[in-house]
């Protein structure tokens, strides 16, 4: 059973959680780095004049959301893949429930989708984080749209 989901460039793979986590660690690159994006395209008010702090602000918003939502929605839909292995797992338990294979599989598939539940209060934690360093930095720049926070 080989479930993936994609997320831009990169393959999701839902059915080994490390590989999972491997991927969800290159996705969240720019949110590991929000500090050096921002040091480097907002400018200090010396070099304000010299760049546009708005469009830079702005750009890097749209990426980190972008970002985001690529990110809860890969979670979600390995999620749903996961669960949906549990139930054809239950299924085949309930038919042959003195099968130890398929017992041994479905606490394997369940510990996974417990392990996936528990990414979505990660992801949680570091788009807060890094949108209060955004706003920190660039609250006098660029107000994001309200429906967009």
């Amino acid at each position: 059973m080989t479930n993936m989901a994609t997320s831009s460039d990169l393959t999701i793979t839902c059915d080994e959680f490390l590989l999972f986590q491997e991927s969800l660690k290159k996705l969240r690159l720019i949110d590991d780095r929000i500090i050096h994006a921002l040091n480097t395209t907002v400018p200090t008010i010396t070099f304000e004049k010299d760049t546009n702090a708005t469009n830079q602000c702005k750009v890097l918003y749209e990426n980190l959301i972008q970002a985001h939502d690529d990110r809860k929605s890969s979670i979600h839909n390995c999620i749903k893949v996961i669960s949906d292995n549990v139930n054809i797992l239950k299924d085949q338990r309930s038919n042959n429930p003195d099968n130890l294979n398929i017992l041994k599989e479905l606490r394997r598939v369940q510990t996974n989708l417990r392990l996936l539940q528990s990414e979505l209060t990660v992801e949680e934690v570091v788009r807060d984080r890094s949108l209060k360093v955004f706003y920190e930095r660039c609250r006098i720049a660029y107000k994001p749209p309200k429906h967009l926070t």
